[in-house]
């Protein structure tokens, strides 16, 4: 019997449904709420999902850029962007407590473009202090039934050096929105896959030097499960040293932040797979060592969070899993945190689909929230309909 695969677009087809969500058709912008999202439910479940997702996302970043670089960004943003609802944190001017999570601009090179969507803040990332190819392909897959998604890119960029020059340059663009609605601009920082454990200190130090001057904050991510040995980290004696590393760094490239804390804003961004005490160990450490705040969590590799076929698919495939599965122990390991100290500030990301899951991590502690597996499933008014919402509870 012939075996029959997956229906795929051609080449043409696949760009016009790749730019249509993001043009929204800008005729009829009057459209009754909750249109748009409508319209990009249809193509993602008739189209988009009938596409590999890494070239998805490829193509959906290409239109994005190629829209605002075509002087439309003002269309896009009146579609999707959003009134300022400020919000002071880690001593920055946030335009809203809504951001884009690390690793959907991994290089830095779309910020305005993504900032047109109504984003308060853009965390780019995860960057190395060396450039790598990321993980064999395929290596990104959909768990539709979950509205997640399961990834092993394995912090694939262009290195530290390439993102300096990306960021600059649009940091450059930024200046033409007004300044209520530019973002706040984080850069994430991970270790290079080939650098040895023992080495990390000095990978995660290289970074910082080289993208402080450019980050309004930094993160150190120490809890991908795509990189070998990269969660071992986490452990106190591994993390601390790192964490002195890249403070130092900063402090000496960085003599005027733009925070009011006096120095670039650091946080640590944590696994949701660590037991209850040894997130509690990591709390104390970044409290210890001067961290501004956590990142709470990454993708889980718990493959008990699924169920049917999207359950048999990731028991297959190595990789972290996002979305709404992670959404539970997200908001545990927020409560837990936020219980245990108030001397941090709090990100919370995982599992935020709508404004009401927002809301409930902003009521448990958390002062920002972050998604990306969100937008994928619900489109590029998410950021906006969540900002919206969060007004209005």
């Amino acid at each position: 019997m012939q075996k029959h695969s997956k229906p795929t677009l051609k080449p043409g087809l696949l760009a016009l449904v790749t730019f249509l969500p993001f043009i929204g058709f800008f005729s009829i912008l009057d459209q009754p709420a909750g249109y748009h999202e409508c319209v990009y439910d249809f193509l993602f479940r008739n189209a988009l999902t009938h596409v590999d997702p890494e070239r998805a996302h490829h193509m959906s970043m290409t239109a994005l850029r190629a829209l605002d670089m075509a002087g439309l960004g003002s269309y896009l943003a009146e579609m999707y962007g959003t009134a300022p609802d400020p919000a002071n944190v880690l001593g920055l001017r946030f335009p809203n407590r809504v951001g884009l999570a690390a690793g959907f601009d991994k290089n830095g090179s779309a910020i305005r473009a993504l900032a047109r969507l109504g984003f308060g803040h853009i965390e780019v990332g995860t960057i190395t202090a060396h450039s790598q190819p990321g993980n064999p392909k395929p290596r990104l897959f959909r768990l539709t039934d979950h509205g997640a998604i399961l990834n092993r890119m394995g912090f694939n960029n262009d290195g530290a050096r390439q993102a300096v020059f990306n960021i600059r340059a649009e940091l450059k663009k930024l200046r033409v929105l007004p300044e209520s609605r530019r973002p706040i601009v984080g850069i994430n920082i991970g270790k290079t896959k080939v650098v040895p454990a023992e080495d990390a200190v000095s990978d995660y130090a290289t970074s910082a030097r080289l993208l402080s001057p450019l980050a309004d904050y930094m993160v150190i991510n120490v809890s991908s499960p795509n990189t070998p040995g990269l969660r071992d980290l986490q452990a106190i004696d591994t993390l601390r040293p790192i964490v002195d590393a890249v403070r130092a760094e900063a402090d000496e490239a960085v003599r005027n932040p733009r925070s009011t804390l006096g120095h670039v804003p650091l946080l640590v961004k944590i696994a949701p797979d660590l037991n209850d005490q040894d997130i509690l160990e990591v709390t104390d450490m970044c409290i210890d060592t001067g961290v501004d705040g956590l990142i709470c969590t990454n993708t889980t590799i718990n493959r008990e969070v699924l169920s049917g076929k999207d359950k048999e698919l990731a028991q297959a495939e190595a990789g972290g899993i996002s979305g709404r599965p992670v959404a539970d122990r997200s908001l545990e390991v927020l409560r837990l945190i936020r219980s245990h100290t108030d001397a941090l500030t709090l990100v919370s990301v995982g599992g935020i689909e709508t404004a009401a899951h927002a809301h409930e991590r902003l009521a448990a502690g958390a002062s920002l929230v972050q998604g990306y597996t969100g937008m994928i499933y619900r489109g590029p008014g998410w950021a906006s309909q969540i900002t919206k919402g969060i007004r209005h509870a």
